[in-house]
């Protein structure tokens, strides 16, 4: 998933931050038409999460989760890393206990003093 506007993205395009967390970006290097049958997959697997719980229907909603876990990992936000650098990953972390944490804080104190 690209980096919605209002979330900052790392330097190096490899994650987005919410709430002061690392999260995956989707594989750049995905064809756009496949990254966008693949989004629409996770948003429709999380619609199903959604009404298998309001439905109190556990193995619909295992069944729901599995799909959006595949979608993500297509999408290169979860599993085996899409860069080939040999950089660990930082998914889900708080971005102050990773190398980011300096241009993070850089970022946070420009953003204080507009």
């Amino acid at each position: 998933m690209a980096a919605p506007d209002k979330y900052p993205s790392t330097p190096d395009g490899r994650y987005f931050v919410v709430r002061g967390r690392l999260w995956r970006t989707s594989n750049p290097a995905l064809p756009e038409a496949l990254r966008q049958q693949l989004v629409d997959e996770l948003m429709g697997a999380r619609r199903q999460v959604g009404v298998a719980k309001k439905a109190g229907d556990a193995t619909a909603e295992r069944t729901a989760r599995a799909a959006v876990d595949r979608a993500k990992r297509a999408l290169g936000e979860r599993g085996a890393v899409w860069w080939t650098d040999g950089a660990p990953d930082f998914n889900r972390r708080m971005v102050a206990n990773t190398p980011y944490a300096d241009w993070y804080a850089a970022i946070k104190d420009e953003e204080t003093a507009d």
